[in-house]
């Protein structure tokens, strides 16, 4: 269920290497018209019910994935005001203990 499913190798001839060639003088051609190549592959049609099931889907990760980075900024932001409270408070401690000496 899990294994990939590759698609069938191309049954095109090798292509081997030619050495390069400077041409002297380049003349203009007429455009050739290239046809479009066969492919064996399948192609993905989307219909609109599975159109609407990917868009929803994608919805779904996008609010998820936002809940979480939100939830996350929150615990950094309480842990920030925490420690600047326990800092104010050590700090008018160590004040205090000065003061009464």
């Amino acid at each position: 269920m899990f294994t990939p499913k590759y698609p069938p190798r191309d049954t095109a001839p090798p292509v081997t290497a030619t050495p390069y060639v400077i041409p002297t003088a380049v003349q203009p051609s007429a455009p050739a018209s290239i046809a479009p190549a066969a492919s064996n592959r399948p192609t993905v049609q989307l219909t609109p019910g599975s159109a609407l099931a990917l868009a929803a889907g994608g919805g779904a990760v996008v609010l998820v994935v936002g809940a979480v980075l939100v939830s996350l900024m929150l615990a950094v932001a309480i842990t920030g005001v925490s420690v600047a409270l326990v800092a104010v408070v050590l700090r008018l401690l160590i004040k205090d203990l000065h003061n009464h000496r």
